[in-house]
């Protein structure tokens, strides 16, 4: 773990090695104050030379201020390195997400990432300045302070050596049983991330059912359960305040005592007993900052290990050795093609998918919700591998391409659009960021989008919110597939990506579909039979397999499925026409 973190320094290393250098001089100065204090008493004040006095008082400013500005240094250098530490934390773990397949963002789920990607980094950024920092100062101010205090007397500073036993037991201790406690914190950080992502989210359909009592029930539920399990953990960690404050009164109490004794037995000067003192707080201030680092570690290394579980995750879909970059045609071909989101052939969701589709043909694909279409079609641009058997386009398997060359040649319109903010302009170079403004016209027209933007008070150049939110379901459904022909692709996959728009706009868009992208292949899904009717092929699904293939017409008459799908529609628009 400690590896795969401090390669992520990366080219902040210098700071990072600054940082306690400067330290490491400042705690020097620190070192050298109580000597000098000691000689202004013993040499200047009880002696009464006045010079002494001066010149010993010159150098323990100019020690002080040395010793400011070297803590500056350290914290400045200190701050740039965690700050930048932070950064590459983020920055690596959102580039490897950027690689996960859709089944390791499964494993981890949307809200325990941006959990990781906030929280765990700010956790794991304070702890790494108060080690660069704080546990550089405070063991180096521990060991030179115990070194100048058995110079002083070795009576009174072998009490030290007896209290570090009992606090390593007390705080040993208390790791035990606070780690697993904040582990359960962050579990339960990711809920209440996943609780506000889907309200803020589905906020329209909180208002619309009147269900925001509800929601608030339910954050007040998880809010709650982690300030229990975090007060948990807390008051397992307050047990270190005490601790160190009992061995430091005891420490201090069993040094006056005896030092006391010293002076009046005159083997010890006032001094010397000063400079004790001084080197006492020092020593305690050093035990105690130990332990709030000891601490702060304890909180952050849940975090790290969460972290480091991204960052280590490797994607299940890699390329191969030799990828192949060229993509010949669109065709496509499914060979005996059996796939399980578990990679447990007894749950699986496609069974023995076997067909051929030529390039440039349009494909239908109908059946009943879980029947597994979304899952079908999701298999060729690889953003899942198949269980058993293969999937081919343009005469090889997917799996022998270069995944962003393949992903490249297929464009997809999921069932959820995703509008990102920003113009409409940008949002359509998403398919194409080379694309003129000509292109863009071009590919709305198709998409039956160009009407109802140039009626927009700022036509392409209108801003889109966050997911879309001031456009409507139909006009998104256009917007994305306009993005998708941007791409000029081989294969073209519509899933459901017609549903919110009427059936005029819809028979214009296949149209334009038959018309000017010929040679694409076009696999569309949808629930309406009259979406897919002049389909090459239909592919019916049910239950995880193909259930039929056929033009429309072969379909009707061969397959039960889809002649009632087609009936029930047809009667339904009947009635309603009446």
């Amino acid at each position: 773990m400690i590896k795969t973190l401090a390669k992520n320094i990366g080219e902040y290393k210098k700071d990072a090695l600054l940082t306690p250098f400067f330290v490491t001089l400042e705690v020097i100065l620190d070192i050298i104050i109580p000597v000098l204090m000691a000689m202004i008493i013993d040499q200047g004040i009880s002696a009464k030379n006045q010079s002494s006095i001066v010149s010993i008082g010159i150098a323990l400013i100019v020690c002080a201020l040395f010793a400011l500005l070297f803590g500056m240094l350290s914290g400045r250098y200190g701050a740039i390195a965690s700050a930048g530490f932070a950064k590459n934390l983020r920055k690596k773990m959102f580039g490897n997400i950027q690689e996960f397949s859709f089944s390791n963002i499964d494993r981890f789920s949307t809200s325990s990432l941006v959990t990781r990607l906030t929280t765990d980094v700010s956790n794991v950024q304070n702890s790494f300045q108060m080690i660069i920092r704080i546990l550089v100062r405070s063991p180096l101010m521990f060991i030179f302070s115990l070194f100048m205090a058995f110079q002083l007397n070795r009576e009174l500073a072998m009490i030290f050596l007896y209290a570090i036993p009992f606090l390593a037991i007390g705080l040993g201790l208390i790791v035990k049983f606070a780690h697993p406690t904040f582990e359960k914190v962050f579990k339960i950080y990711d809920r209440l991330n996943q609780v506000v992502q889907e309200n803020l989210q589905g906020i329209r359909v909180v208002k619309s059912y009147v269900r925001e009592e509800h929601e608030v029930t339910k954050f007040k539920t998880v809010s709650q359960l982690i300030y229990k399990t975090f007060s948990k953990a807390e008051r397992i960690v307050a047990f270190n305040g005490p601790l160190m404050q009992f061995t430091m009164y005891t420490c201090m109490l069993l040094i006056s005592w005896i030092g006391a004794q010293l002076i009046v037995g005159s083997t010890m000067t006032t001094g010397e007993l000063m400079s004790m003192f001084m080197y006492v707080m020092q020593i305690l201030n050093s035990l105690n900052m130990m332990s709030m680092v000891f601490v702060m570690l304890i909180i952050s290394r849940p975090s790290a290990e969460r972290i480091v579980a991204v960052i280590n995750e490797e994607s299940d879909l890699t390329n191969p050795s030799k990828p192949m970059t060229e993509i010949r045609d669109g065709s496509v071909e499914f060979k005996d093609v059996n796939f399980s989101y578990s990679d447990n052939e007894d749950k699986l969701v496609l069974t023995k998918s076997s067909f051929r589709i030529e390039s440039g043909q349009t494909v239908g694909v109908i059946g009943g919700t879980g029947s597994g279409k979304t899952t079908l079609v999701q298999l060729i641009p690889r953003l899942y591998d198949v269980t058993s058997g293969s999937v081919q386009v343009g005469g090889l398997d997917v799996r022998n391409y270069d995944i962003a060359a393949l992903r490249d040649a297929v464009a997809m319109v999921l069932q959820n659009n995703v509008l990102f903010s920003g113009t409409i302009k940008e949002n359509l170079r998403w398919g194409n960021p080379e694309a003129t403004d000509q292109e863009l016209y071009e590919a709305c027209r198709l998409a039956q989008a160009d009407e109802f933007i140039t009626k927009l008070p700022n036509g392409y150049d209108t801003y889109i919110e966050q997911g879309g939110t001031n456009v409507s379901g139909g006009q998104k459904q256009r917007l994305t597939i306009a993005r998708a022909l941007l791409k000029h692709p081989k294969i073209l996959i519509l899933d459901d990506s017609t549903s919110a728009v009427d059936t005029k706009t819809d028979a214009l868009i296949q149209q334009a579909f038959l018309e000017t992208i010929p040679n694409t292949t076009k696999f569309i899904i949808a629930q309406r039979v009259s979406s897919i009717e002049k389909a090459d092929q239909i592919i019916v699904m049910e239950n995880g397999e193909i259930n039929g293939i056929g033009t429309h017409e072969e379909l009707l008459s061969s397959n039960k499925i889809y002649q009632e799908v087609n009936q029930s529609q047809v009667k339904g628009f009947g009635e309603a026409n009446e």
